[in-house]
């Protein structure tokens, strides 16, 4: 067979990714989508050699899809991708089925599955936090009352804030566990929430470790790992547990921490858990000039941040994960802007039906340098702990000002720029 051309498949991203890819990387991918995303999606869709509609929880039909996929419309395979959490065990299967190179299955499953990552860790030395497994409401009171401090709860498999609690104390663990189960009820269709299709969704009970927390995409090949990018977290005590507010680009870790002893953990981390090649995305904290690893993934880290990366330091983070996946060369200049930059998240204060969204005032401001709103009028929008996607209205990329005037004033002022009527639902 005469193959008219190779592409790297992104196994199961969102709409406006695959628009981004499309855009900034013509004819380099094609995407294996599920069919509702398509439904719900607001771009334009990719023409039929270039995307799958197929259900991804049915891995068989899935790798038949691909098959046919790559006969009828002579395209080869020159690597694979992975960009939502919930897709990478199907990526590990086509990329074993097709010996293209990418984390096991096992070694996936041992990353969504936020017990199993704690424990590996624990096993191999590496700095995390307590974590176990719960079964029922007691069972988290009583590791409640084992850690003697404050604990958080949160599903196996979640991803960012959503039915993540913290709780102080046996009473609000039971509670929490409680509502962590009617939230997974809710979302029992949701490939979030489980590791195996086959399996029941778990909850994990951890030990909270109080310091300043931090992200970090990094590159990992030839047991060397090169830093991509590093940020800290903003958070607001209003907000859900555990809600990023934003983050900051940082150079380095605080402390004088230095930045060989980050590679070391980073690398120590994502071997640990049965990934030796890939972009990595980790959560991780410093508690008393320790670096303790939280969570991490075999993928760049979402929301705001490849925003955030273009716009600061002219990295396309969606096209550098393609050229891993096709083992081209990588170089990264570590090129920071001169001053800091922020991605700021935007979420609405209420629930309701969107009537109208004016951001005119926000784009004035001259702090500001990129807006994107997600949401529009006839939207309904639904607070945590019910919904933790559809609250959230969008984000900005912005430059600090120099008045002296704290980071957090400034990410309030510019979050209530925007100028929201609803109605009720």
């Amino acid at each position: 067979m005469v193959f008219a051309d190779s592409r790297v498949l992104v196994v199961g991203t969102t709409a406006d990714y695959i628009d981004w890819i499309r855009r900034n990387s013509p004819r380099r991918a094609f995407f294996l989508t599920e069919p509702e995303v398509r439904r719900q999606a607001k771009e334009t869709s990719p023409p039929p050699a270039d995307e799958i509609l197929c259900d991804l929880t049915n891995t068989p039909k899935a790798l038949k899809a691909l098959e046919h996929h790559l006969e009828v419309w002579r395209l080869q395979l020159s690597g694979i991708t992975c960009f939502d959490c919930e897709s990478m065990a199907l990526a590990a299967a086509i990329a074993s089925a097709y010996n293209l190179p990418y984390p096991s299955v096992e070694a996936v499953r041992r990353c969504r599955d936020k017990a199993s990552t704690k424990a590996t860790w624990k096993a191999q030395g590496v700095h995390c936090p307590r974590a176990r497994r719960v079964s029922s409401a007691e069972a988290a009171a009583t590791f409640s009352r084992e850690t003697e401090g404050t604990i958080v709860l949160k599903p196996a498999t979640g991803s960012g804030s959503e039915l993540v609690f913290a709780c102080r104390g046996p009473e609000e663990s039971r509670t929490a566990f409680t509502e962590i189960e009617k939230g997974l009820r809710r979302r029992q269709n949701s490939r979030m929430y489980r590791v195996n299709i086959a399996e029941d969704p778990a909850i994990v009970a951890e030990e909270f470790i109080s310091g300043e927390e931090f992200s970090c995409d990094f590159l990992i090949e030839n047991n060397q790992t090169r830093i991509i990018r590093l940020t800290r977290k903003i958070r607001s005590p209003k907000d859900p547990f555990g809600t990023v507010r934003g983050y900051v680009l940082i150079d380095d870790l605080p402390g004088g921490i230095p930045r060989s002893n980050l590679r070391r953990r980073l690398r120590e981390g994502a071997e640990a858990l049965g990934i030796h090649r890939g972009i990595c995305m980790v959560d991780l904290l410093l508690k008393d000039g320790d670096i303790c690893l939280l969570e991490l993934s075999p993928r760049p880290g979402g929301d705001c941040l490849p925003f955030l990366l273009r716009e600061s330091m002219g990295i396309d983070i969606l096209s550098l994960t393609l050229d891993v996946a096709e083992k081209r060369p990588i170089f990264l200049k570590r090129h920071h802007p001169p001053k800091p930059r922020v991605g700021l998240r935007l979420f609405a204060g209420a629930p309701g039906v969107v009537e109208e969204i004016d951001w005119s005032r926000l784009a004035a401001d001259p702090r500001v340098s990129q807006i994107t709103i997600i949401r529009k009028p006839s939207d309904t929008i639904r607070m945590p702990p019910e919904d933790y996607d559809s609250w959230l209205l969008g984000h900005v990329i912005f430059t600090p000002s120099e008045d002296g005037v704290e980071l957090a004033r400034q990410c309030n002022d510019l979050a209530e720029q925007i100028a929201i009527r609803m109605a009720p639902c």
